[in-house]
C-alpha cells in the first residue's frame, strides 16, 4: 500500500507517476487537473466519450491509494433511496408492532428509535461521509448526464460540503472528505451549478504514442510488433465515418483477443473476423467492408513504424 505521507502527491509529476505506477497512463493535462482536485479537495468533473478511460481514472487511484472505491452507477430515474440512502421500512413496522405489544405508548419514543442509524440503509453517496481507518475513499459518480436535473440539484450540497440532510437524523458531515470524480459521455449538458463545483477536464482519444504506451502497461504479453499494428489500425479507424469510434477499451479488448488466437500480425481476414471487438454497431461493421478493412491495414502498416 502507498506510504500515506505522501498524500496528496506534492507535484504534478507525482500525481502522474502515482497513476502510471498503477497501470493507468495519463496525459500532463489529466495528472496536473487530477493534482489540483486532489491538493484544493475539490470533485473533478471527466467529460468525453465513451471508452476513452473516465472511469479508470477513480478505479486507478483508488488502487495506486490503497483507498475504497464507492461507485454510483447513475441512471435514468435515479433518486435519493438509490444514491444516498433510505430507511430500512419492514423492520422499522415490525419495531413499532414489538413496541406496542410491550405496551410501550410514547410515540414521540417509538419514532427516535425506528429512525436511527440501525434501521438506516446507506446507499454510496452516504456511505462515502462515513469515516475509514484507510482514508477518505474515492466516490465514482459514474455517467452522470444519465441522471436528471433534479438529481443534479441533489449533489449540490454533496458537492459543495460534503454532507447530507437527512431530516429524521439531522446533517452528516463528512470528516475527512473523500475524493469524489464525476464522469459524464456528455449526452446531455452538464448543468452550471454543478459544474462550478467541480475542477473540468475532457477527456480525448489518445495519441498513437500515448495509446501504445496504455497498452504495453495493461498488456505486456502483447508482442511488440503486434501492438503497434493494433494501435496504428485503431487510430486508421478512428479517422472513418463511423457511428462510434472505438474507444481505448476496444484497443486493450482487441489486443487481448489477438493474443489469445495467437496472432503475431493482423491480416484483412482476421480484421474482418473480429470486427466485432472494436466495432458495436451493425451499420458500422457494414461500412468497414473488405475494401476498408485492406486501406486501413495499409495505412496502418506504414504507420506502425513511426510510432515510437
Amino acid at each position: 500500500m502507498p506510504d500515506r505521507a505522501s498524500f496528496p502527491p506534492p507535484s504534478i509529476d507525482a500525481t502522474q507517476a502515482l497513476l502510471t505506477g498503477a497501470g493507468y497512463v495519463p496525459d500532463r493535462a489529466l495528472a496536473t487537473v487530477l493534482h489540483l482536485a486532489l491538493r484544493m479537495g475539490r470533485p473533478l468533473l471527466l467529460e468525453g466519450e465513451a471508452g476513452v478511460g473516465k472511469t479508470e481514472v477513480a478505479r486507478t487511484l483508488a488502487r495506486a491509494l490503497g483507498r475504497r472505491l464507492i461507485r454510483l452507477q447513475c441512471y435514468e430515474g435515479l433518486d435519493l433511496a438509490g444514491a444516498a440512502y433510505e430507511w430500512n421500512y419492514p423492520a422499522q413496522m415490525i419495531a413499532i408492532r414489538l413496541a406496542e405489544a410491550a405496551g410501550e405508548s410514547d410515540k414521540a419514543e417509538i419514532a427516535s428509535g425506528v429512525f436511527s442509524e440501525r434501521y438506516l440503509q446507506r446507499r454510496p453517496l452516504l456511505e462515502a461521509l462515513m469515516p475509514d481507518p484507510s482514508g477518505p475513499p474515492v466516490l465514482l459518480i459514474d455517467e452522470l448526464d444519465r441522471t436528471d436535473e433534479a438529481f443534479e440539484a441533489f449533489l449540490l450540497e454533496v458537492l459543495s460540503d460534503f454532507q447530507i440532510s437527512i431530516p429524521e437524523l439531522g446533517t452528516v458531515r463528512a470528516e475527512h472528505p473523500p475524493i469524489i470524480i464525476l464522469t459524464s459521455n456528455r449526452t446531455r449538458e452538464i448543468h452550471d451549478a454543478l459544474k462550478r463545483r467541480c475542477l473540468y477536464h475532457w477527456v480525448d482519444y489518445p495519441s498513437a504514442e500515448r495509446e501504445l504506451e496504455i497498452l504495453r502497461a495493461r498488456l505486456p504479453q502483447v508482442p511488440q510488433a503486434l501492438s503497434r499494428q493494433v494501435v496504428a489500425f485503431v487510430q486508421a479507424l478512428r479517422r472513418e465515418d463511423l457511428f462510434k469510434v472505438p474507444g481505448v477499451a476496444e484497443t486493450l479488448d482487441w489486443a487481448a483477443a489477438l493474443v489469445e488466437l495467437d496472432a503475431v500480425a493482423v491480416d484483412p481476414a482476421l480484421a474482418q473476423d473480429t470486427l466485432g471487438v472494436l466495432l458495436k454497431y451493425q451499420d458500422d461493421i457494414a461500412r468497414t467492408d473488405a475494401a476498408a478493412i485492406s486501406r486501413l491495414l495499409d495505412e496502418a502498416r506504414h504507420a506502425a513504424g513511426r510510432i515510437a
